[in-house]
């Protein structure tokens, strides 16, 4: 998916997205009903997280820092690895942060999933994963 917006203009957001009112709000850069947005639209790219700095659930971090402008992304901290703040696009489970990072589900082949609907993740968010939360003491690879 291409960004709808001209070079010297501003990127204009995707109205925040909420099927339900169970759901969180989901905010970012021409969001799919999957959570996929401007910068991340593969069929496995169908996590948001919930940022720590301002506790607004965003397709990635890039959604994050062109529509908040008036503050910083912030890490959550180890002490709140408990806290509910990934969502699955696909089935709408909220994962905390320690289920998605220890286990995200992962199958026998190693590869993320989510253990509710069993959809894909990208294993490349594992990459960025020190962009949203506090990965010290858990080795080079993130694990």
């Amino acid at each position: 998916m291409e960004s709808k917006c001209h070079p010297n203009e501003s990127p204009t957001p995707t109205p925040p997205h909420q099927s339900s009112s169970l759901e969180p709000t989901i905010h970012g850069i021409d969001l799919t009903p999957l959570t996929q947005c401007t910068h991340w639209n593969s069929p496995l790219d169908i996590i948001a997280i919930r940022h720590a700095c301002c506790r607004k659930f965003y397709a990635c971090i890039s959604c994050h820092n062109t529509l908040e402008t008036g503050h910083n992304p912030s890490v959550w901290s180890r002490k709140d690895w408990d806290d509910k703040a990934v969502f699955c696009g696909n089935c709408k489970m909220m994962w905390s942060i320690r289920g998605y990072v220890e286990g995200g589900g992962g199958g026998k082949d190693g590869k993320p999933k989510c253990g509710g609907c069993g959809a894909g993740w990208n294993p490349g968010c594992k990459n960025h994963w020190g962009l949203y939360f506090d990965m010290s003491g858990h080795g080079k690879d993130g694990l």
